[in-house]
């Protein structure tokens, strides 16, 4: 690495640095905590983004559904067990599942037994519409039974009620599972029908999580999920926390949120890193190497013996799980599984916008990405109102257009991120930190 491109890596984490800076002490250190670590799931989600997009050219725009599968493991494994709900209907919900596992098995296995299309297909529907009538006819009664345990504050077969750290890395296995079943019928298809398909499939988790009360209380939301950092609460009755405000001066209150905070920053620092030091060994491995040739050809790479469908599937199972690990984080910052927020925009959208302004194929430039259009995505609701107060202080306090103008700082945020896009794709279109020539 060159003195100018060293610069050029270091510079963007400085400048988001002194920002985050400027922060906590222009409006508060909760508010800038609360930013960086914001930054850095979202630093997590653009990495496995890139691993699929800057590595190897897959288009996945069900960045979404993965993310809520990654939260759906936190109620899974953190949440403690309904008992009485797995009593009423939780046999009767795994042999449901099981029936539907053993028609998939028992149709992928008449398939290779049949021969002729229209006998294939023929034998694929009755059996598949045979597997559907025996599982919802086991599944309707039983989760009709469990959601009707007290439903105001359960309704659900509840977790295991294990460590929620636990629940990060299940999450990432659970969307690794879910990418390789979608790898393996859509990857074959052209990148814009990849993404289209990746969307659909993503809009699909999300209406089958809002709509199934019995697996995670659908828009109901399960709340006070478990925790890996302290509670502020029980934090201001311990003796070394109080003597900790005395000797900085501050009240308690305020201080425990920024502990808590800052613990929680550690956490998400380690992840980060150690994704971030894993993709790097990858990218400058042999395997990296070999994704990038598929990427940028993958004719030639055909023809050089590489199996390209077997790559791709590889490295969309491993972005998946990089992205659900970052939704299993998410929802413990959170505190609450509420999958009705799970919007496109947010989670896949924008996630696209920070790998495209940090730089694609780049680790170090997706990372720097996601820290700025996240701080920017945050920032450009207050600054975009105290510009407007600003710039049309002149017109009066009864001016409709200043009314109106304030009234709809909240779409700044949208101006910002198109602005910026342009920006970034305008002046430096391989972007901020763009990939390394590494021929």
């Amino acid at each position: 690495m060159t003195r100018n491109s060293r610069a050029r890596t270091v510079l963007p984490f400085v400048v988001f640095f002194v920002l985050v800076a400027m922060t906590g002490f222009l409006q508060s250190w909760t508010v800038a905590l609360t930013i960086m670590n914001m930054c850095l799931v979202s630093a997590i989600m653009a990495l496995g983004v890139n691993v699929q997009w800057g590595y190897a050219g897959l288009v996945n725009f069900g960045v979404m559904g993965f993310t809520a599968l990654g939260g759906l493991a936190v109620v899974l494994v953190a949440v403690p067990t309904v008992d009485e709900a797995w009593d009423l209907g939780g046999p009767g919900v795994l042999f449901g599942i099981f029936i539907l596992c053993a028609t998939a098995a028992v149709t992928l296995a008449a398939r290779t037994l049949v021969t002729g299309r229209a006998a294939r297909a023929l034998v694929t529907t009755v059996l598949v519409l045979a597997g559907l009538w025996g599982a919802t006819t086991v599944l309707g009664p039983s989760t009709a039974a469990i959601e009707g345990v007290n439903p105001a504050l359960q309704g659900f077969l509840g977790g295991l009620g294990l460590p929620v750290l636990l629940a990060w890395v299940v999450g990432g296995l659970l969307a690794a599972g879910a990418a390789f079943v979608i790898g393996k019928i859509a990857l074959g298809l052209r990148a814009d029908y990849l993404a289209i398909a990746t969307l659909g499939v993503s809009e699909i988790i999300i209406a089958v999580l809002m709509n199934e009360d019995w697996l995670a209380r659908g828009v109901k939301n399960v709340v006070g999920l478990p925790r890996p950092v302290p509670y502020e609460v029980d934090m201001r009755t311990t003796e070394w926390f109080r003597d900790l405000a005395s000797t900085l001066g501050m009240a308690p209150i305020p201080l425990s949120s920024v502990v808590v905070k800052l613990a929680y920053v550690g956490l998400f620092a380690v992840v980060l890193g150690l994704i971030l030091w894993l993709a790097e060994r990858a990218l400058a491995s042999p395997w990296g190497r070999t994704m990038r040739a598929v990427r940028d050809n993958e004719v030639a790479a055909n023809a050089m013996g590489k199996d390209v469908k077997r790559l791709h599937l590889l490295v969309f199972i491993v972005g998946s799980g990089i992205i659900g690990i970052a939704g299993a984080m998410l929802t413990t910052l959170d505190g609450q599984f509420t999958p009705s927020t799970y919007q496109p925009l947010r989670f896949t959208f924008l996630v696209w916008v920070m790998v495209i302004v940090g730089g694609a194929g780049n680790n170090w430039g997706a990372t720097v990405g996601a820290f700025l259009v996240w701080f920017a995505w945050v920032e450009a609701e207050p600054v975009g109102t105290w510009l407007i107060d600003w710039t049309t202080i002149a017109l009066g306090e009864d001016s409709e257009i200043r009314r109106h103008l304030l009234q709809n700082a909240a779409q700044m945020r949208h101006v910002v991120m198109g602005v910026l896009l342009l920006v970034v794709l305008r002046f430096a279109p391989r972007g901020i930190i763009p990939e390394t020539d590494r021929t």
